[in-house]
């Protein structure tokens, strides 16, 4: 049995990060490898319906503290009920959006107390962190276009504001420069030919 790994993609909206979640899971399971393939928030039936509520418009009010709430409730539920059962099967998991992307959109993007962050994430996955985490980086007005050609229906963060996605990709970019060994900043303008190949080199090692 191959030995578990645990990848993430991140980036803003509109980087590409699903279709090459969708490509890596391809490529792994091409080689022989037991591959699962997850998003967040969500990943799992009730950990789904947490999704929904945090990006659905609604009438009331959910403060950027309380969005960071659900995020890590949701990431609960499906650490325990996905994440954690494959990876202890021997599986490569590959999730879109991981605990950076709570770091990027509700400490870069909402500006939540960044303690407050990495009290939940010390609480919720003490020791399990991503083994390589590729950083889909793509300027915010490409990325919106990209969004918006996606779908016409968007959601409570695809209608903020170009600052609001600039300072999500500058904090990412932080991320990314103080832990270089595992996050791996892609150039999410390329052709998915390109970034497919880009993403496997950036995975070599652990291969």
């Amino acid at each position: 049995m191959s030995a578990a790994r645990f990848l993430t993609l991140e980036g803003i909206e509109g980087a590409g990060k699903s279709t090459l979640a969708a490509t890596l899971e391809r490529a792994l399971t091409a080689r022989g490898l037991p591959v699962r393939l997850t998003r967040e928030p969500g990943g799992t039936a009730l950990a789904e319906q947490l999704r929904r509520v945090v990006l659905s418009r609604g009438s009331e009010l959910i403060s950027a503290e309380a969005e960071t709430l659900l995020m890590f409730g949701a990431r609960a539920i499906h650490l325990d009920n996905l994440i954690r059962p494959a990876l202890a099967a021997g599986a490569w998991v590959i999730c879109d959006r991981f605990t950076d992307a709570t770091r990027a959109y509700q400490g870069g993007g909402r500006r939540v107390d960044s303690a407050l962050i990495e009290q939940l994430a010390a609480a919720v996955h003490p020791q399990l962190w991503p083994h390589r985490t590729l950083l889909l980086d793509v300027p915010p007005d490409l990325g919106a276009q990209r969004a918006r050609e996606r779908s016409d229906e968007g959601d409570r963060f695809e209608d903020e504001d170009r600052r609001f996605f600039e300072r999500v990709r500058s904090r990412y970019l932080a991320i990314a420069a103080a832990e270089p060994q595992r996050v791996r900043v892609l150039d999410a303008r390329q052709t998915p030919e390109q970034l497919e190949a880009r993403a496997l080199e950036a995975l070599s090692d652990l291969l």
